[in-house]
């Protein structure tokens, strides 16, 4: 078929589509079930952007099962089920900054599980973005300070699991110690997977596995990204008391972990709806990290290369990624434009704005860049879509998007084009998706 605006962008869409339907809690969740315990009880915890759906899925696997405790979320990221009708309560609290609701909501499903038997079972429903939803202080240290932890860390350009090391060593609730506070009950943990490597231990910052890491380890971290943090959590980072579970530790003994959705998982999936479209797919990985508009030039790259040589593939085809890149912020974020607004998107606009200035406008490529939970950093958005046409459209409209990209704007850019993808909570998150048609 020849491809026109119109069917590249609704190719694209479908292939987003199909990635959020591979990670549905509401159909992946069920089949990694245990059988419920003959005379124990179950509990169920859980933190992260899937929670909500995540315990509505067990609600409806289990309808005669009695269950309590609860779960927390992102403000907004709920289903319409009235409380009366829950059993599991849902709460709510702040993304990717933590607050004092989550904070609370940590400290209650650490209540939840203490006391409990060997007889009994916990269920732990972990997914991307619970370590902000589940930031519960070590003693010692004030959640203010946590907060002001987790803004450097979100500006010092840390890969994942680097900012989750340095979360582990400040923490009461995760890196193993959920399930050590379980002990002896047995603890099992369905985690839908939004990190590079699908690393049960940084998945949330990992509060049911053994934390491999140290705190030599995290303060090596954080005097390799220059990060200034208060004085007590510098405090508490080098006095190294109160070490998280390691490997070993008999208080995980009945711990077990379940995969049930994956970064892997959601690009088989948009590489199966290719084919059905024609489209001869080319996945180069579910864990690519590194600066957000470094990968955007390099899948240019090879798209432009499948555009002009054929190599490494022949279009029609599209071109798949996944993984968690970053973007590195200045200490003081300046100004994008000269009105004075400030600067929006994060990495999936980022990445699709420094692909697009690569590509220069080459024809017959498209592409779509998007956060599968529906919110690419702090904007509305899940991503962008950009096309030929986008470099031409932008600067017919007034703007400069080389600068605005220099000034991390790029959600402004798309945002004026009307080329944003606008989803809202989308109640699973297995990382970003990038998807580059090739026509």
């Amino acid at each position: 078929m020849a491809w026109t605006d119109a069917t590249a962008r609704a190719a694209l869409r479908r292939l987003f589509d199909a990635a959020l339907a591979a990670a549905d809690p509401l159909t992946c969740l069920a089949p990694h079930l245990p059988p419920p315990p003959a005379r124990g009880r179950v509990v169920v915890v859980g933190c992260g952007k899937a929670a909500a759906k995540m315990a509505a899925a067990v609600e409806a696997a289990w309808p005669d099962v009695p269950l309590s405790g609860l779960v927390v979320t992102t403000y907004g990221a709920d289903l319409p089920v009235p409380p009366t009708q829950r059993r599991i309560a849902v709460r709510f609290g702040s993304h990717p900054v933590p607050d004092a609701s989550g904070a609370a909501a940590a400290r209650a499903m650490l209540d939840a599980v203490r006391g409990l038997t060997p007889e009994d079972l916990v269920l732990f429903l972990v997914s991307g973005g619970g370590s902000a939803l589940s930031t519960l202080p070590a003693p010692g240290l004030t959640l203010d300070e946590m907060i002001a932890v987790n803004r450097e860390l979100l500006r010092s350009g840390a890969a994942i699991g680097e900012m989750n090391c340095i979360r582990k060593h400040l923490s009461a609730f995760s890196g193993g110690r959920l399930a050590a506070a379980a002990h002896p009950a047995r603890v099992l943990t369905l985690a839908i997977s939004d990190v590079p490597g699908d690393d049960p231990a940084v998945i949330a910052s990992g509060p049911t596995v053994a934390d491999p890491t140290t705190f030599a380890e995290a303060r090596a971290l954080v005097a390799h990204y220059r990060m200034t943090l208060p004085e007590g959590v510098q405090r508490h980072l080098t006095e190294g008391q109160d070490e998280s579970p390691k490997p070993g530790d008999p208080r995980l003994a009945g711990a077990a972990l379940r995969m049930i959705a994956t970064p892997l998982m959601a690009l088989q999936a948009m590489a199966a709806a290719a084919r059905d479209m024609g489209l001869t797919p080319l996945t180069l990985g579910d864990a690519l990290e590194g600066e957000a508009k470094e990968l955007g030039k390099v899948l240019a790259g090879i798209a432009r290369s499948a555009a002009l040589h054929g190599h490494p593939l022949r279009a029609p085809c599209v071109i798949l990624s996944g993984g968690e890149t970053t973007v590195t912020l200045p200490a003081s974020e300046p100004s994008p434009r000269a009105s004075g607004a400030t600067g929006r998107g994060g990495r999936s606009t980022e990445c699709l704005l420094g692909l697009s200035l690569a590509l220069e406008g080459t024809p017959g490529i498209w592409a779509l860049c998007a956060d599968s939970d529906g919110i690419d950093g702090k904007s509305d958005a899940a991503g962008a879509v950009c096309g030929p046409d986008t470099l031409a459209r932008a600067r017919a409209a007034g703007l400069d998007p080389r600068a605005m990209l220099a000034a991390h704007d790029s959600y402004g850019v798309f945002d004026a084009l009307g080329d944003l993808l606008v989803t809202g909570p989308t109640l699973t998150n297995v990382n970003d998706v990038r998807a580059v048609l090739v026509g």
